[in-house]
């Protein structure tokens, strides 16, 4: 069976050769990482293991943190398994993939080059953070997240006399001295809110 890992041994290093200026830390990293794997204590292991049932232990693990620490290698996925890969022939590599729009079974055979450029499409940049499913993210709150990035493309003041006044104010207001709709008002006080950078949070290095 062809594993990704002979892939990469074979045709990694003319690939480095050759685009190894332009590559991403990140990139190199993972292709010497996939190089060194070994895999044959896998093979080993007798066939009529993964058919047998097995019996799940489960215990308290406190408020989460030993959990979600056990958890999250596991949402980082390989991009293609050593399964769908079906042979490497003449410097080309024939794998399976399913269809997203039918989802059925169909095979794609690509130079050894591209297959390993494609490949390295799915290595992330270091601390870039990769789920993204939670709080505005989630698919369900899309149209809540469109609009809060048109707001935080609205342009920012340049002063405190260019923030409107508050909804009573501007009731009392004449009409030339309305203020624009483009602002975005607070929705229990009523004031103008203004624009601030994001800030980000210091991340670590994802597993």
């Amino acid at each position: 069976m062809v594993e990704l890992a002979d892939i990469f041994r074979r045709y990694g290093p003319a690939y480095r050769a050759r685009f190894g200026p332009h590559m991403l830390p990140s990139h190199l990293k993972a292709m010497r990482a996939i190089e060194q794997c070994r895999t044959p204590a896998f093979t080993e292991v007798p066939s009529t293991v993964w058919r047998q049932e097995w019996v799940m232990h489960c215990q308290p693990v406190g408020n989460g943190l030993n959990a979600l620490k056990y958890l999250a290698p596991y949402i980082f996925r390989v991009a293609i398994s050593n399964r769908r890969i079906l042979k490497l022939e003449h410097d080309r590599v024939t794998f399976r993939y399913r269809a997203s729009d039918t989802g059925t079974l169909r095979t794609c055979t690509l130079r050894a080059e591209e297959f390993i450029r494609r490949f390295l499409q799915h290595v992330l940049p270091r601390s870039f953070v990769k789920v993204r499913y939670y709080g505005f993210f989630s698919p369900g709150l899309r149209q809540r997240l469109a609009a809060i990035r048109r707001q935080l493309d609205t342009a920012a003041p340049t002063s405190d006399a260019d923030y409107p006044a508050s909804s009573a104010e501007a009731a009392d207001a004449p009409p030339s001295l309305t203020p624009p709709q483009s602002f975005v008002r607070c929705p229990a006080c009523g004031q103008a809110m203004r624009p601030r950078p994001l800030a980000h949070p210091e991340r670590g290095q994802p597993p």
